[in-house]
């Protein structure tokens, strides 16, 4: 997919990085030389460029483009302008980030298709798993459920997941789980690795140390992390 990124700061640059090491083609977008000089070589285009001019963003391929994210954060008006130009050019999906709820009412009123909050996500995701005793990491699905990342209980060690009867007693399904594997990273030192194992069975084996991916209501959920 072709991805076009307004903004390469903290946010829209590690996406823009993120997009292009996932094999997409991304162009980067900044008035900042400086930080399109810092990309350059991490994005597939790096381009300055004040994306609040719509004639310089005419030269864009927008008609290519998949996608296109705003993700300036520190600069209210320009955000603004920049949402209503991509809308204005008719790029096929247009995603925005919104700093306040100004900002969002402001964007929402423009027509994007999407408004992201990354410093609200991510403060709620750690929150959420600061919360719950155990979880190394989480997923809000909605308000009721969580898929959720946690060490497998020790009672459970060497146990196939028929035998921990988990589903029945709690209510909760077993995704996958997750092994960690020591292997040498670039330097030769030794370092832990996520190794997923994929599709599970009822024939599947939990081991000491192994991550659960787990998946129910957070009630359920936080029955099992009191084990």
């Amino acid at each position: 997919m072709k991805y076009i990124i307004v903004g390469l700061g903290n946010f829209g640059g590690y996406l823009a990085a993120r997009l292009t090491d996932l094999g997409h083609e991304v162009i980067g977008v900044d008035s900042d030389g400086s930080k399109v000089e810092a990309f350059k070589d991490k994005i597939t285009h790096a381009i300055t460029m004040d994306a609040t001019d719509l004639q310089a963003a005419k030269g864009l391929p927008i008609k290519e483009t998949d996608v296109a994210i705003i993700g300036i954060g520190e600069d209210f008006g320009a955000s603004i302008m920049a949402t209503a130009i991509f809308k204005q050019l008719k790029v096929k999906r247009l995603i925005s980030r919104a700093i306040s709820v100004t900002h969002e009412t402001v964007i929402k009123a423009i027509g994007v298709d999407e408004i992201i909050h990354p410093e609200e996500e991510t403060a709620e995701r750690l929150a959420k798993r600061l919360q719950m005793k155990g979880v190394l990491d989480s997923l809000d699905v909605s308000d009721e459920y969580n898929i959720i990342e946690v060490e497998a209980p020790e009672r459970y060690a060497g146990m196939t997941l028929a035998d921990t009867n988990i589903r029945s007693e709690f209510n909760i399904n077993v995704l996958t789980i997750i092994k960690m594997e020591e292997k040498p990273n670039i330097f030769g030192i030794m370092s832990k690795k996520r190794k997923v194992t994929g599709v599970v069975s009822g024939d599947t084996k939990i081991e000491k140390g192994d991550i659960l991916l787990l998946f129910g209501n957070i009630k359920d959920i936080n029955r099992i992390l009191n084990l």
